[in-house]
C-alpha cells in the first residue's frame, strides 16, 4: 500500500505557529438560555507570542442591565444606548475570529453564549477549535502553586501585564498573558503542539512524555501497532486507522487505564505494520495478540478457553464439554461464554431428550448394569443391552437436528417443563431453565452463523472507501487478502491479480475450518455492514432456524436488565 502523506493535523500543529483567538465577553447574567444578553465583546489575535489584532466594543442589549452586574463590571445602561446589537456585532467578531483556535478562561460560559446567539441569528456556527484556560491549569499546576484557578490568580502567578477588571478586553488581554505562561510551563515538558496541549494531563508522566519519539517513525496510514520491551518482546498490540496519532496519544493523553502507563514505561520501541484497510489491520490485530500473547492485552490471557457442546460419533452417541474441536465428524455448537453456559445448555438436552449421560465409551453390546437415570426412565440404557439400537439412532437424530438444525422440539420440551414449574410457584427454577433454553440457542445461532461463512471456498466483497473501494478476499471464513481498489480502476484486472496474492486455505472441518472464532466474526460483522457489495461468490445472511426461537428470549432478558437499572 502506498504511503499516504501526513497533513499537520495528524503530525501535529506546532503551538508557535497556531493562530489563537483569545475572546472574553460580559453579560447581564450567567446564562443565555435563561435569557442573559451580552453586553460587551474583548478578543486578541495572537500567533508566536505577537499580537496581531484587538476586537473591542460593547453591545446594546435591548433590556437593562442588573445593578449587580453595573457595580460588577462598571458597565452601566448610559454607556450601552448607542452601541450596536448583537446582529451586527456577532458576524464582525467571527469574521475577526476566522480560521484560529478560540481560547476562553471557563470557555463553556462564552462559547456558550456565543453559540446561542449564533443559532437565535441564524447563522452557522464554524465549528472552531476551543482551548479552555481554566481547565488546562487545572492540569498543569498543583494546588502547592495556585491556590484556584480564577482568572486574577492565574494572572497574577504568571505576571499578567494586564489586571482583570471584568470588562471583556482587559480580561482578554490577561487571559493571553495566562496562555503564554501555561504554554511555557508545558514547554518545558516537551508539550509543543495544539494536539498535545488539548490532550495534556499531569497524569501522564515526564518520563511517559519523553517516549513520544518512539512513534515518529510511524506512518499516518492504517494498520497494527506493537509496543516492545528491551528484549523485543510484545508489551501491547493495537489497531488504528492512523498509527502515528494513536501511538502518539499514549504519551500525550489522559490514559485513565494504570496498566497503559506502566506499559508505556517498559517499552522500548513500537513496530507499526501497514494494512490496505482498517478490517486487515483488525484480522492482524487478532492473529498477533492470539499468537504471541502480550501480557498487557487482557484478551490474551485465555485465548484458548472456549467450550464447545458435542455430539460424539460412536456405537452410542452421547454429549459432552470440550475445549477442542476435532477432525471426528462429531457435531459441534458454540462456542459458549463459559463453561456454565454450556452445562445449562447440556441440562437441557438431557433433560429432553433420553440420550445416554454416561461417558465411558460403550461398546455395541454392552452387559453393564443399569444406571439411576435408566431406572427412572431418563435414558434409553444401552450400558445394560436393553436399548435397541435403531430406538437410539432415531433419539440421536432428534438430538443432532436440535443441535445443528431446527431446535423447536428442544425449545417445546423446556417451555413445558417452565410452565409446570410456574403453575407449581417455582418460578426460580422456571428461570434456571429459561437461562439453560437460553445459552442453548444462542450457542447454536452462533455455530449457524459461522458455518453461513466458513461454508464458502472463496468469497470476494468490497465496501466503498474515500479512494474508491476496499476490497476483501475471505476463504472458508478466514481473510486472505485485501487492498485498495482505485477509483477509475477496471476491476476485473485489479481483482485477479489480488486473487493471485491471496493466501491458499485448504478445506477443514468443523464449525471454524480455518481461522479463529473471533476473525470470522469480525468478518461477519463487516459483512453485514452498510454498502457492502459482492465482487464474486455469493453470501447472505439467513435467518437462521434457531434466531426466531431466541428473540423472546433476547428480548425479555432486555427488559428484565433495565428493571434492574435504577432510577
Amino acid at each position: 500500500m502506498q504511503e499516504v502523506q501526513g497533513t499537520f493535523d495528524e503530525l501535529g500543529r506546532p503551538l508557535s505557529s497556531t493562530t489563537f483567538c483569545v475572546v472574553d465577553l460580559e453579560t447581564t447574567g450567567g446564562s443565555a438560555a435563561g435569557g442573559s444578553k451580552i453586553t460587551e465583546f474583548g478578543a486578541v489575535k495572537v500567533c508566536g507570542g505577537e499580537v496581531l489584532g484587538e476586537f473591542q466594543t460593547l453591545v446594546n442589549p435591548d433590556e437593562l442591565i442588573p445593578a449587580f452586574i453595573t457595580v460588577l463590571t462598571g458597565i452601566t445602561n448610559q454607556m450601552v444606548i448607542s452601541a450596536p446589537r448583537i446582529a451586527e456585532v456577532l458576524p464582525s467578531f467571527l469574521e475577526f475570529a476566522k480560521g484560529s483556535v478560540l481560547v476562553a478562561h471557563n470557555a463553556p460560559f462564552d462559547v456558550g453564549f456565543l453559540k446561542h446567539n449564533s443559532r437565535e441569528l441564524g447563522i452557522p456556527w464554524p465549528g472552531f477549535e476551543v482551548l479552555d484556560t481554566a481547565v488546562l491549569a487545572r492540569r498543569a499546576l498543583n494546588r502547592d502553586e495556585v491556590r484556584n484557578c480564577k482568572l486574577s490568580t492565574l494572572a497574577a502567578k504568571f505576571g499578567a501585564t494586564t489586571t482583570p477588571n471584568h470588562r471583556a478586553l482587559s480580561d482578554a488581554r490577561a487571559t493571553v498573558d495566562v496562555l503564554h505562561g501555561l504554554f511555557e510551563r508545558l514547554g518545558n515538558l516537551g508539550v509543543t503542539t495544539l494536539e498535545e496541549v488539548s490532550t495534556y494531563t499531569s497524569k501522564v508522566t515526564p518520563e511517559q512524555r519523553k517516549k513520544r519519539h518512539l512513534a515518529d517513525h510511524l506512518p499516518v496510514a492504517p494498520g497494527v501497532y506493537v509496543f516492545r520491551d528491551d528484549k523485543d518482546q510484545p508489551l501491547y498490540i493495537g489497531t488504528s486507522r492512523n498509527l502515528r496519532a494513536r501511538t502518539r496519544s499514549y504519551f500525550t493523553k489522559a490514559e485513565t487505564r494504570t496498566r497503559m502507563g506502566q506499559m508505556v514505561m517498559l517499552a522500548n520501541r513500537i513496530e507499526g505494520i501497514v494494512c490496505a484497510t482498517p478490517l486487515e489491520a483488525q484480522v492482524r490485530e487478532l492473529r498477533l495478540i492470539g499468537k504471541h500473547r502480550p501480557p498487557f492485552n487482557r484478551r490474551s490471557k485465555f485465548p484458548d478457553k472456549v467450550t464447545w457442546l458435542k455430539l460424539t460419533r460412536e456405537p452410542w452417541p452421547r454429549l459432552s464439554i470440550v475445549r477442542t474441536v476435532l477432525d471426528d465428524e462429531a457435531d459441534y455448537i458454540g462456542p459458549f461464554r463459559g463453561r456454565q453456559s454450556a452445562e445449562g445448555a447440556l441440562a437441557a438436552l438431557h433433560d429432553s431428550f433420553q440420550i445416554r449421560q454416561c461417558t465411558p465409551r460403550l461398546a455395541l453390546k454392552s452387559k453393564s448394569s443399569p444406571c439411576a437415570l435408566a431406572e427412572m426412565g431418563h435414558c434409553l440404557s444401552p450400558c445394560d443391552g436393553s436399548a435397541d439400537i435403531e430406538v437410539y439412532d432415531a433419539e440421536v437424530v432428534r438430538v443432532r437436528r436440535a443441535m445443528i438444525g431446527d431446535p423447536e422440539e428442544l425449545v417445546a420440551a423446556v417451555h413445558a417443563h417452565m410452565l409446570y414449574l410456574a403453575r407449581n410457584e417455582r418460578f426460580e427454577d422456571a428461570a434456571v431453565w429459561r437461562d439453560r433454553l437460553t445459552s442453548f440457542l444462542r450457542a447454536s445461532v452462533r455455530t449457524q452463523r459461522l458455518r453461513e461463512l466458513t461454508g464458502q471456498p472463496e468469497l470476494v466483497a468490497a465496501a466503498p472507501h474515500e479512494e474508491g473501494w476496499e476490497v476483501h478476499v475471505i476463504r472458508y471464513g478466514r481473510l486472505v487478502a485485501a487492498g485498495i481498489l482505485p477509483r477509475g480502476t477496471h476491476s476485473a484486472g485489479w481483482v485477479d491479480a489480488l486473487l493471485a496474492t491471496a493466501e491458499t486455505v485448504p478445506p477443514g472441518f468443523g464449525p471454524i475450518p480455518a481461522a479463529t472464532v473471533e476473525e470470522t466474526e469480525c468478518l461477519l460483522r463487516w459483512l453485514d455492514s452498510p454498502g457492502i457489495r459482492m465482487v464474486r461468490g455469493t453470501w447472505h445472511t439467513s435467518l437462521q432456524s434457531g434466531a426466531r426461537h431466541l428473540v423472546p428470549f433476547e428480548l425479555a432478558d432486555s427488559r428484565w436488565q433495565d428493571l434492574q437499572r435504577p432510577g
